[in-house]
């Protein structure tokens, strides 16, 4: 792996599950790297997800493909130093139900499945990293959830730009309207008018 991914890999794995520099040696071996062009896919629709990825640079959409409509519908976004995985396909090793799709070129750190259970079962330190991670993206879906059910479309777009700053200027907007379930006019509605307010 090269520096820039080794540093990330450490920095993430220290700061979301206190994990010790003997900890993450155990795990070095382990890693892998994979390049991904922009318009690639680290995971697709139907294809069981079958690495646990933390995003070294770029950014990724996971999106649903709607074959009656032939809608595409933006769930989340994945960006640097964050974990990209289909959790539950990955968990329960079933098929995805989306695509992860890299909208830049983008680096990936990765960790194959059957590795990550040898490290649950024989290092302490991992199993509690495997709870932190899956109470994370329980976190993140309920999350997502509340803010579809809860949240006005303004807020849900404030919310976006607090978990990703730089989105606006590296994703097309009608991706970020697809994830704010509104129309690009309405997108363009709401920059308008916090900017107004500043």
């Amino acid at each position: 792996m090269s520096t820039d991914s080794t540093a990330i890999l450490n920095s993430v794995l220290t700061s979301f599950a206190a994990l010790t520099e003997n900890d993450i040696s155990v795990s070095a071996s382990l890693w892998r790297r994979r390049e991904i062009h922009k318009g690639d896919f680290y995971n697709k629709q139907n294809i069981v997800c079958k690495d646990l990825g933390i995003v070294v640079k770029g950014i990724f959409r996971v999106y649903y493909y709607d074959e009656k409509t032939d809608e595409e519908k933006n769930m989340f976004f994945f960006s640097e130093g964050q974990f990209i995985v289909s959790f539950r396909s990955f968990l329960y090793q079933y098929p995805c139900v989306y695509y992860i799709e890299a909208l830049e070129d983008a680096e990936v750190v990765y960790l194959p499945y059957d590795d990550l259970q040898n490290l649950y079962a024989n290092h302490k330190p991992w199993e509690r990293f495997g709870r932190i991670l899956a109470e994370h993206f329980f976190n993140q879906s309920q999350g997502r959830s509340e803010e579809l059910l809860f949240f006005s479309h303004e807020k849900r777009y404030q919310n976006l730009l607090v978990q990703h700053p730089n989105i606006v200027q590296r994703v097309p907007s009608f991706h970020i309207a697809s994830y704010l379930g509104i129309k690009n006019q309405s997108l363009s509605r709401i920059k308008k008018r916090l900017l107004d307010n500043k």
